[in-house]
């Protein structure tokens, strides 16, 4: 077993600015890491939700060669400590985020303009930035944070959100675009 541990996120095979080095795809991605990692010395790790998630991206023949390569391991949720002022800070930023989330549906249902279908798509996509645009906003998110921070490994990761609370909690973390060159110099 490794010294060195890395708790590995969706993001690194599916978003395209993260997986650029590994693959065009989720799945060419996929087959590179498999082939990359498996010359390496370090642990990877990807709890079960957000291994069920990449499922929804990425090929069955490859999901199956990545599972014999990483350790699915659920975070021990019931023994972490989190510092109170983490929630307390996150608490504040879901009730700014709230605030803002309604005062563009007022501004909604103020605008008169009668394209409705361009007004439900700028709304959404301002609703979509105003609640979850930094943060973490899903068990998963949640899942790869407590499992760094249990497992005192370093969290890869593209979503700013999950790095931002990784911060918060005291976890190691590199940005996903900058996993590829760390396994290279590792091979």
């Amino acid at each position: 077993m490794s010294e060195e541990k890395y708790v590995i996120d969706t993001s690194l095979f599916v978003n395209p600015y993260a997986r650029k080095k590994f693959g065009k795809t989720p799945t060419t991605a996929v087959k590179s890491f498999i082939k990359k990692v498996s010359k390496s010395e370090i642990d990877i790790y990807m709890p079960p939700l957000v291994f069920k998630e990449l499922n929804n991206f990425v090929e069955k023949d490859a999901i199956d060669e990545l599972e014999l390569v990483i350790r699915k391991r659920a975070p021990n949720t019931y023994s972490i400590y989190l510092p109170a002022a983490v929630l307390y800070d996150f608490i504040e930023d879901i009730r700014a985020r709230m605030n803002k989330g309604m005062r563009l549906a007022e501004q909604f249902a103020q605008d008169n303009r009668p394209d409705n279908d361009e007004k439900l798509r700028k709304l959404r996509e301002k609703y979509r930035e105003a609640m979850r645009s930094g943060i973490i906003d899903s068990k998963e998110d949640f899942e790869l944070v407590l499992l760094a921070k249990e497992l005192d490994a370093t969290l890869v990761s593209a979503d700013e959100g999950v790095l931002k609370f990784a911060d918060q909690v005291g976890c190691e973390w590199l940005p996903a675009e900058r996993f590829h060159d760390l396994i290279k110099k590792k091979s």
